[in-house]
């Protein structure tokens, strides 16, 4: 018999509906992993996963009581109800710490939740505490200088990516079956390739992110860490929508984002390019694994009757000093007001972003922003005759942790991680919805090592085009399914 951590998350939620398991069961069941698993063994030399800053035990079994006690009700209740998840370092929760993954902020207790996290609360949905992510969520990787380094439970010598690292390690090590990221240059996608999961990021303004707005630029949004498609789809039901005062907002589907993964997306022109988007790197850099698995998909889109055919990448080279400029500004805005105290707890590369920052005059940002949506605007025009774009994810499979931090040389660390992640930033400046699916492993190699390490693809489809791109992904896992595949220690 299945183990509960073996099925997916809605197979956990019908399991509640249906009064064979109980909210606080599940819960107990992943409370019970997290403290095994998360850890790590010293004894054995088996390294910590970091998914976790903080783990809610006493809170979340009282809220698995309430959920348990009241039970899904109506038609309209979530089928995810009673299933644990966890919550982002960055995203506020009421009367739970919220450090946003620095030092400086390693007393903050909240006294009020964001929307992402009262979504998750509406919808009965049980947390089990923070993920563990990168200082504000700046780089590509989740190497706090509190907590461990979040790791791939494939294996744990090698990065889980960032800045959702620490929810996608738990998902992918069975901690918790489902749990929400937060991508402003591809922080779902990237974690999402390195631990072999789904990674959800939606179009600009599906999901609200009151009541901070912190982003004026608007390149970041929640999104869904998972193991199945169906499972992303189901949580994103769950976020999705806006409040009032949003400055803007996604138009509402014709029908759930769970339904239309059981849609025939039927024969759809696909757009796909290789060349890197961010960085200024030759195609011939590129590890061969990720160029095997683009084109492996290419050929599995096509057998699916799908239309692909090559385009130049749709975004120029000065688009990326552009975005560069926005990224910068954005750090700056999480570090203003800091004291000089508070400012030598920062990391490196935060203080280094800050700085290009804190340089920008307020009418170049505001000519930054605005080029980068006459970019993104001109880049919409281009790929709008086709369906969805495919590319890569990354440009190599998840490296060593360490292999990007360079503390001592912030720049450099910097053009290491966009040699990493050329391609995740360029729908975050279009708006358009995008999804890493986890549809290759490299072989491995045993004689240094190395165990099969999973690879990311990666789809695209207009803004406010879930939907579709839901339908063609879920049609992909049908025709090369990954559930049953696990890491070591499961």
């Amino acid at each position: 018999m299945a183990a509960l951590h073996d099925l997916t998350a809605l197979e956990q939620g019908d399991l509640v509906r249906r009064g064979e398991v109980t909210p606080l069961e599940l819960t107990e069941h992943y409370l019970a992993r997290i403290a095994r698993h998360d850890g790590g063994d010293a004894t054995r030399g088996v390294a910590p996963l970091g998914a976790f800053v903080q783990v809610t035990a006493d809170d979340a079994r009282a809220r698995a009581r309430d959920v348990g006690a009241v039970g899904p009700s109506g038609a309209g209740a979530s089928p995810l109800a009673g299933v644990p998840t966890a919550i982002k370092d960055l995203n506020l929760t009421a009367g739970t710490p919220t450090r946003f993954g620095s030092r400086v902020f390693a007393d903050h207790v909240p006294t009020v939740s964001d929307a992402v996290t009262l979504a998750l609360e509406a919808a009965g949905m049980v947390s089990l505490g923070k993920t563990s992510t990168p200082e504000f969520g700046s780089p590509c990787y989740t190497e706090p200088d509190d907590a461990p380094p979040a790791v791939t439970p494939w294996d744990r010598s090698r990065m889980a990516g960032g800045s959702s690292g620490g929810a996608a390690a738990a998902v992918a090590a069975g901690l918790v079956p489902v749990a929400q990221g937060s991508d402003g240059g591809g922080s779902i996608r990237i974690p999402a390739s390195c631990c072999g999961l789904v990674g959800l990021k939606p179009s600009r303004g599906r999901i609200s992110a009151a009541p901070m707005y912190g982003d004026p630029v608007g390149l970041g949004t929640a999104g869904s860490i998972a193991r199945t498609v169906r499972d992303a789809a189901a949580l994103l039901d769950v976020m999705a929508g806006h409040r009032v005062g949003d400055p803007s907002w996604a138009p509402p589907p014709s029908e759930s984002f769970l339904a239309a993964c059981d849609r025939d997306p039927g024969r759809l022109r696909i757009a796909r390019f290789i060349t890197p988007v961010i960085a200024d790197i030759p195609v011939s850099s590129i590890d061969p694994a990720c160029g095997r698995a683009y084109d492996e998909a290419t050929a599995l889109l096509d057998r699916l009757g799908h239309h692909v055919e090559d385009v130049a990448v749709p975004l120029p080279p000065e688009a990326v000093t552009v975005f560069e400029t926005c990224w910068s500004v954005l750090t700056a805005l999480s570090t203003t007001g800091l004291d000089t105290a508070q400012r030598s707890l920062l990391r490196p590369l935060t203080r280094w972003l800050a700085e290009r920052g804190e340089a920008v005059s307020g009418p170049a940002f505001g000519l930054a922003v605005g080029a980068m949506r006459r970019f993104a605007a001109e880049a919409l025009r281009t790929l709008a005759p086709y369906d969805a774009v495919l590319t890569p994810t990354l440009a190599s499979r998840p490296l060593p942790v360490g292999a990007l931090r360079d503390d001592s040389d912030p720049a450099r660390d910097f053009e290491l991680q966009k040699a990493f992640t050329p391609y995740t930033s360029a729908w975050n400046v279009t708006g358009m919805p995008a999804i890493s699916l986890p549809l290759h492993w490299t072989d491995g190699d045993p004689s240094i090592g190395e165990p099969p390490l999973p690879i990311g693809v990666m789809l695209a489809a207009r803004p406010g085009e879930e939907q579709v791109l839901l339908a063609l992904a879920a049609q992909v896992e049908t025709a090369r399914p990954w559930h049953a595949r696990r890491p070591p220690q499961w």
